[in-house]
């Protein structure tokens, strides 16, 4: 199985599981799918090994094909060279942090277009662009180069317009954009990737930048306490009604807000609520 494949399994007898484990993620589908079959039906032995194997094979690469067509048809992208489309296919089985790049690269395409839209420039080329952007990432060889350089030779092999090959390898800053289509396509990539919920953020990066957020306002004076709720949304700060006025607590939640737009990268906005509460305490003996 694992000579038919080029996929390494690993049978893990205590959660009962089998793990398949390839860098590419068609073999591995291509082996999953196999797998599932032979299990289903029970007849493992070499040959039929093989024979299930070239038949899934066959099967998966019919269906990158298609998923690529449904895609362009679904955009209304036409006339891209067979091996584009065939590329845009092998995406629905790529993820980038846990994002699917196929969906990924249709947002940047229908985000392109809206951008486009409203700046009075070509919107067909700008989805034309925005799905092909990652095209690098999906080549049948492993590329020594970044995956946009790569992705935008690729795209002048198969005779995009300049434009276009120019937006793919301009968008991680690359090559230098020479057409206004590459900046609509490197900020919609961006919006895409850094939509909440788009992709999963490791836990520790995570948690320092809620300690973060929460130390940069610790560092205003009168600030007392400070708690960062909601995934990191919300920043609530407790200050001392002796040391901060009702004025001064305008102008600090301002000045907080202001700090951490200069200062930190986060998805969406921040919303920073600053509490002063007053006390009396008599004691009647």
């Amino acid at each position: 199985m694992e000579a038919a494949t080029g996929v390494e399994i690993v049978v893990d007898d205590t959660p009962e599981a089998i793990l398949l484990s390839a860098f590419d993620p068609v073999r591995r589908e291509i082996a999953r799918l196999s797998l599932h079959q032979l299990v289903t039906d029970g007849r493992i032995h070499p040959a039929r090994i093989e024979e299930v194997v070239n038949k899934t094979r066959k099967q998966i690469e019919e269906e990158i094909v298609e998923v690529g067509k449904r895609t362009t048809i679904d955009l209304g992208i036409h006339g891209l060279h067979p091996e584009l489309i065939r590329m845009i296919g092998k995406m629905k089985y790529r993820s980038s942090y846990g994002q699917n790049l196929l969906q990924h690269s249709r947002e940047v395409a229908n985000l392109s277009a809206l951008m486009a839209a409203e700046l009075g420039i070509n919107t067909k080329l700008a989805k034309r662009a925005g799905l092909l952007h990652d095209i690098g990432k999906v080549a049948d060889e492993e590329p020594e180069l970044p995956h946009a350089v790569y992705g935008m030779k690729l795209a002048e092999k198969f005779k995009e317009k300049p434009e276009i090959c120019n937006a793919i390898g301009a968008h991680h800053d690359e090559v230098e954009m020479t057409s206004l289509i590459s900046p609509i396509v490197q900020v919609c990539d961006a919006i895409s990737g850094a939509r909440p919920g788009a992709r999963r953020e490791i836990v520790e990066s995570y948690i320092k930048r809620l300690k973060e957020l929460e130390n940069l306002a610790l560092s205003y004076p009168g600030v007392m306490k400070t708690y960062a709720i909601q995934a990191g949304r919300e920043l609530r700060v407790i200050v001392g009604s002796e040391k901060v006025t009702d004025a001064e607590s305008e102008k600090l939640s301002y000045e907080i807000a202001k700090k951490v737009q200069d200062e930190m990268t986060y998805p969406g906005q921040v919303k920073i609520t600053v509490i002063r509460e007053t006390r009396s305490v008599n004691y009647a003996k």
